[in-house]
């Protein structure tokens, strides 16, 4: 468990904060790129506990300002998107793509350009990819490296929604990297329509509900292998990649569509769970596309915001449960997680909890956000962003393969033949 202290540390993550200011220097997705059109509405975006608003002007340029105008204030989101810029509706002032003043009607004509060129506008450096439309906003003049994962680019293809959780991020986080409650929280769902997946995550995980856990540091996170030994010899291993801060690479059979998630702090009690289906291989299949959708609102922005809340009990089915169902919340497979983080508060408490062995994955990570926070501290990039590291050489894999393979040999790209 945690102190208060270091769980604070954890999950504060506004302006001022130490764990905010680490995750500042990493590039982050903001929002999909189809929200924003050229000419068209402005987005308002909630990062890290700060207000944004993104833009598309009219050369297809995208623009990420502070909400508030530099004159007084008011919300941009309400401005004019025009003539490749951006107009506050109050006083007329126009923001361009650069974050510079380029007009400033209020002001006397003969003054307008001298007054322009020394108004202060904090803009921030974006990039698209992947659907995704993300943001730098640490205070380096160059910023990091990119995760440029194998996902951004073909053949890969991937279909990438969205899910507000009111849940601090590191419990979102924490929650996609414990394997150990596939075959509980999920042993219902997974064989289901409810399931985006494999179905033979399902029949293994059921068959050995405490797998093994083995973790290879990486500069940019870990390598963790959950093994779960069975009755036949052979060996269940789901092998996954953790790029912190943000990503776990859900291991998925060779040949077969995948999740990588992200998990991005909207501010210290929201999340938003980024879930990219994706496929390595080629187009996404149409019956995953449905598959990752089914029971869930239509909403790409917030596919969870029919999901309910505590005081509804997320609509769970008691009935379903007496009927077999394992935990009573039959929508669908991912709610289940969201629902589970949800029910521990806003910001979960660790200083009251009890851990066991399968949570070895998360003491892990704990102690490598620490470690971060350290080397942040000193001046340092954390979590290999000063390294030349191929984020498209990043793979999550699951595999079933005979007892004495070390599954640290095994290529993701190329892997040995699985046993069916």
């Amino acid at each position: 468990m945690l102190t208060q202290a270091d769980n604070e540390l954890l999950t504060r993550v506004g302006p001022g904060t130490r764990m905010g200011a680490m995750l500042r220097e990493f590039w982050t997705p903001a929002l999909r790129s189809a929200r924003l059109e050229a000419d068209g509405a402005p987005q308002r975006v909630r990062l890290l506990g700060q207000n944004f608003v993104a833009f598309r002007a009219t050369d297809g340029r995208v623009g990420f300002l502070n909400e508030g105008c530099p004159h007084r204030g008011a919300s941009l989101a309400l401005g004019r998107n025009e003539a490749n810029g951006l107009r506050c509706i109050f006083h007329g002032w126009k923001i361009d793509v650069g974050g510079c003043v380029v007009d400033v009607p209020s002001e006397p004509p003969e003054k307008r350009a001298e007054f322009a060129a020394r108004v202060p506008v904090k803009h921030y450096p974006v990039r698209e990819a992947g659907g995704l439309v993300w943001v730098y906003l640490g205070t380096r003049a160059t910023p990091p490296r990119f995760f440029d994962f194998e996902f951004h680019k073909p053949p890969a293809d991937s279909v990438v929604r969205c899910a507000i959780v009111h849940a601090n991020w590191l419990q979102g986080f924490e929650g996609q990297l414990d394997s150990a409650h596939i075959g509980m929280l999920h042993s219902s769902s997974t064989g289901s329509g409810a399931f985006v997946g494999s179905n033979t995550t399902n029949v293994y995980a059921r068959a050995n509900t405490s797998p093994r856990f083995e973790i290879v540091d990486t500069p940019y996170g870990f390598r963790e292998a959950a093994l779960r030994d069975l009755a036949d010899g052979t060996v269940y291993a789901r092998i996954r990649e953790v790029v912190f801060p943000y990503y776990s690479l859900i291991p998925g059979d060779h040949g077969e569509p995948r999740l990588v998630v992200a998990v991005v702090p909207i501010d210290d009690e929201w999340s938003a769970h980024w879930y990219y289906h994706m496929n390595p291989f080629g187009p996404v299949p149409d019956w995953y596309r449905e598959q990752q959708a089914w029971g869930t609102a239509a909403n790409e922005d917030d596919y969870s915001e029919d999901m309910g809340s505590i005081a509804n009990l997320w609509h769970q089915d008691r009935k379903a449960m007496q009927a077999g169902h394992w935990s009573g919340l039959t929508r669908n497979f991912t709610y289940e997680d969201f629902i589970v983080e949800e029910s521990m508060g806003p910001i979960a408490d660790r200083s009251a909890e009890y851990l066991g062995s399968s949570d070895a994955v998360i003491v892990r990570a704990r102690r490598l956000l620490f470690n971060a926070l350290r080397e942040h501290e000193e001046g340092r990039l954390p979590f290999g962003l000063d390294q030349e590291i191929d984020y498209g050489k990043i793979r999550a894999l699951a595999i079933r393969v005979p007892e004495a393979t070390n599954w640290m040999t095994i290529d993701p790209f190329d892997p040995p033949a699985n046993i069916d």
